[in-house]
């Protein structure tokens, strides 16, 4: 796919999704290991901060859930939260 089509791709998935947040449960679902908040907010180009707001109101949502290990905090994917990562990807497959 060239350049042009790329960003029309890109365009038509953002109609339907924030990209933020989508990139963020796709990002925790492609990987098999546990994630930091930091290393989130890298992977999807956004600051720590937002990241964190994000990923809370996920938690709220039964989307995340954070595990606490001394002073580091991981965030896993619930079952909801796969289920929905799964559907985004297959979508933005499709667009």
């Amino acid at each position: 796919m060239d350049w042009w089509g790329y960003m029309i791709k890109k365009d038509i998935f953002e109609v339907f999704f924030r990209r933020k947040p989508s990139m963020i449960l796709v990002a925790l679902r492609n990987n098999t290991k546990a994630k930091y908040g930091s290393i989130l907010a890298k992977e999807v180009d956004c600051t720590y901060s937002h990241a964190v707001k994000i990923l809370q109101e996920m938690e709220k949502n039964k989307l995340v859930q954070f595990e606490k290990r001394g002073r580091i905090k991981t965030i896993r994917l619930t079952e909801n939260g796969e289920k929905i990562a799964d559907h985004i990807e297959r979508i933005r497959e499709i667009l």
